[in-house]
């Protein structure tokens, strides 16, 4: 019903001249924590799950015209760069109109399906998440071509999420943004976040727009031969804060908005693991 609801009211286009909405997409079955594996087979690429691997290879990608990701803090530029070498830990608070919403979404999609997870409460975040970074090269010449991020909860063995990370431009924001792609059945969710640096150092992603084309919140449902349903949303936005924090830490308040109501915030502290504290202190 979701995929149909996306062909009748979203608009179909080709990737081929639309290539900011390309992104892995699933069978019909669910998703699950070695979705990115098999993908790797299925397109002929080698998988790389040793060595220091980031979210982004340098964070400085991310600058335009009136932002300099350079002026970031030195902790947060080493999490997005270096994000294999840390462990997390997460808490989240939902809001409780939207409670029931969380319940009715686990139990019809993200169950099923083993993505997008969320906590619904503090005791499935209780004993923190395993966080695999699994970089796709392709065989050839060992071109990067799509980074993963998939986080699994420690309590409750659920897939919380399984999405790619890329930089990418849109037609409706002048300077690149961070594009994380969300594989679903027949598709995927396309989240867009332009990025933003503060005064302090800090840095945050706002996936917030008003038509489509700008950054936000989009579902895609696949066709044959190129062809894509896209519908965008602009009452689903969503912000990340990620800052310096303790030594060797940095943390993240997340927070989500559906139709200007805020409806969860997750809080995450970003650890360097002690085999990199020991290389540090050689």
């Amino acid at each position: 019903m979701t995929q149909r609801w996306v062909q009748i009211t979203g608009r179909k286009l080709t990737l081929s001249e639309h290539a900011w909405l390309d992104g892995p997409a699933g069978s019909t079955r669910q998703i699950g924590k070695e979705f990115f594996v098999e993908y790797a087979h299925q397109h002929n690429l080698n998988i790389v799950q040793t060595g220091i691997r980031g979210l982004v290879e340098d964070m400085t990608s991310l600058s335009g015209d009136s932002i300099d990701l350079s002026l970031a803090s030195l902790s947060v530029r080493q999490f997005y760069e270096q994000t294999s070498e840390y462990s997390l830990d997460a808490w989240s608070e939902w809001h409780g109109l939207f409670r029931p919403f969380g319940r009715a979404l686990a139990v019809l999609f993200s169950r099923r399906l083993q993505q997008l997870n969320i906590p619904l409460s503090s005791l499935d975040s209780s004993k923190g998440m395993t966080s695999r970074v699994i970089q796709l090269r392709t065989r050839d010449s060992g071109k990067l071509a799509r980074t993963a991020w998939v986080r699994e909860l420690n309590a409750t063995g659920n897939v919380l999420y399984a999405g790619v990370y890329s930089i990418c431009t849109v037609p409706g924001h002048p300077s690149p943004c961070v594009k994380v792609v969300f594989p679903l059945p027949n598709g995927n969710a396309i989240v867009i976040m332009k990025p933003k640096v503060h005064d302090d150092g800090s840095f945050s992603i706002t996936s917030a727009g008003d038509s489509f084309g700008d950054p936000g919140f989009y579902f895609v449902v696949h066709g044959l031969q190129g062809e894509v349903w896209a519908r965008y949303l602009p009452s689903m936005q969503e912000t990340i804060h990620v800052y310096s924090a303790e030594l060797n830490t940095a943390r993240a308040d997340h927070h989500l908005w559906l139709w200007g109501k805020e409806f969860l915030r997750l809080h995450y502290r970003m650890s360097l693991k002690q085999n990199q504290l020991e290389k540090a202190e050689m």
